[in-house]
């Protein structure tokens, strides 16, 4: 199979995870226009959860509805959980270093996004084991 097979493979069987990956990634580059913002204490860093709670579990989910519960733990963790964190990861630094100081890598969105993949990570492996339970 070559790359683009497998990868329109991919985007046909995780269309909301791809939507999500191709979000995050606009978010993190595009300018935002300057407006007030009500103080909401570390909204950034909320923001970042929720993203990363979003997206992983919508992976998980399309992941667990795609393999009809049976889960392989090992592609589970890399593809649901370690590849969005080091997509994250690249993320920040790329802000940091190729965005002519519009945007700014920073250590505590990337540390925000591990928390919300992880949160994530964790109900959907309770989920799939509750539900593999109840097949």
């Amino acid at each position: 199979m070559n790359l683009a097979t497998f990868t329109l493979r991919k985007i046909r069987n995780y269309p909301f995870s791809t939507l999500c990956i191709i979000l995050i990634w606009y978010l993190s580059f595009f300018t935002p226009p300057e407006a007030p913002m009500p103080e909401v204490e570390f909204a950034d860093k909320w923001a970042h959860i929720v993203m990363y709670l979003g997206t992983c579990g919508v992976i998980c989910a399309e992941y667990l509805k795609n393999h009809h519960f049976i889960v392989n733990w090992k592609r589970w963790l890399i593809w649901g959980y370690l590849a969005p964190i080091l997509m994250s990861g690249l993320i920040e630094i790329l802000q940091a270093n190729c965005t002519g100081g519009r945007r700014n890598g920073d250590l505590y969105d990337f540390l925000a996004n591990i928390l919300g993949a992880t949160v994530a990570i964790i109900i959907g492996a309770l989920f799939a084991k509750i539900k593999g339970r109840n097949n």
